[in-house]
């Protein structure tokens, strides 16, 4: 940037618009979403039924960051080129709810739904049940995630696997090189066709074998990926949900799957390849069940609108889940009583900023006696 023609911008694609002064990495945008994940204290976990396994066998198996300078401290706004330099990343912090402390993450985008980084503590206030906390601890970090991935290999999607497998190793390749993966594949029935592995080969191995067919099973595969997380490893856990239409043949019902999600303390993303003319009441209704999920726990549902985007989709996906500020506070109600809190996060930008966005999860369930 050019700081004779602007002091106090930064730029938008090709426009420069007036605000305070931070970089751009890369002309091409990223569309964010909130990364909240909060683990409860003996959480309320959900069960599935033990499934067969129409898809096949399942496949077994640093140091403190630099000061930062006065240059690094300014807000980012991510291209896609760049989904790896997030700013400061830190290690130390957990994320958990015990009976002190609520650690609280989220991400933040711009009117373009690019990622913004480099904002600090004061540009954050929170809210627990519409009451302000005081945000005892702050950070941004890049820790290792648990990601289930839930792949539709229902007919409908012969035409689109092949794209939908190559965005899928896209995902795993610009993950966080620690993360951990295992796959439910799904048509008439959910399988664990690839379990906790975090040698991206495994995963892929697997899936250049499979070939879709029959029906859509999806409620029962997002409840089986959601039961399966109870597993893993790493504190943080993640879906992502790759399918084209609605439910057509789970036991499970919505109301049971809603349920689940809210319970848990996972995020959920899910990449919708909707056929543009729908012609059943379950793939229409399919692309809400998939939003609503995901917006419970701050993720969201990316609708692919040409095919040839899912590569790239998967990649934002990716950087979302390495970018995020991670918030601590004490609850004021202290109390144990196992009730639903609201959570808000309301932000405070710079001056000079457009309208900016943030995305956390809606709530999260009081410990209990």
């Amino acid at each position: 940037m050019r700081d004779e023609e602007t002091a106090f911008g930064y730029r938008f694609g090709f426009a420069e618009l007036p605000g305070r002064a931070f970089q751009l990495f890369r002309d091409i945008s990223v569309s964010g979403v909130v990364l909240l994940a909060l683990v409860l204290g003996g959480a309320v976990g959900v069960t599935a039924s033990a499934q067969e396994n129409p898809l096949g066998e399942i496949h077994t198996q640093p140091p403190p960051p630099p000061p930062k300078s006065p240059e690094d401290s300014r807000p980012v706004i991510e291209g896609a080129g760049n989904v790896a330099a997030s700013g400061t990343s830190r290690r130390d912090s957990r994320l958990r709810v015990d009976v002190n402390l609520v650690l609280v993450p989220a991400t933040v985008t711009d009117p373009m739904n690019r990622l913004v980084t480099g904002l600090e503590k004061e540009n954050f206030e929170i809210y627990d049940n519409n009451v302000g906390q005081l945000i005892k601890s702050f950070s941004t970090e890049d820790a290792p995630v648990t990601i289930g991935i839930v792949f539709d290999l229902s007919g409908s999607m012969n035409s689109k696997f092949n794209r939908a497998r190559r965005a899928l190793s896209e995902f795993l390749r610009t993950s966080n090189p620690a993360d951990e993966f295992f796959v439910v594949g799904f048509n008439d029935r959910p399988a664990v066709i690839v379990d906790y592995t975090s040698n991206i080969d495994d995963v892929e191995a697997r899936m250049v074998m499979l070939k879709p067919e029959n029906r859509t099973a999806l409620i029962d595969a997002a409840y089986l990926g959601i039961t399966k997380l109870r597993d893993a490893k790493y504190e943080r856990k993640a879906l992502l949900i790759i399918s084209d239409g609605g439910d057509n043949r789970s036991r499970y019902t919505e109301g049971e799957l809603r349920r689940a999600v809210r319970e848990s303390d996972v995020q959920i993303y899910s990449i919708g390849i909707f056929d543009q003319y729908a012609p059943t009441q379950e793939e229409q209704l399919g692309p809400v069940l998939l939003s609503d999920i995901c917006d419970m726990t701050g993720g969201r549902m990316f609708r692919v609108g040409d095919i040839a985007d899912l590569g790239d989709i998967a990649t934002r996906i990716s950087a979302e889940l390495r970018n995020e500020y991670v918030l601590g506070y004490r609850p004021s109600d202290m109390k144990k009583d196992g009730n639903w809190r609201k959570l808000k996060i309301r932000l405070v930008p710079p001056p000079g900023l457009p309208p900016l966005t943030v995305h956390n999860r809606q709530g999260y369930y009081a410990p209990s006696e």
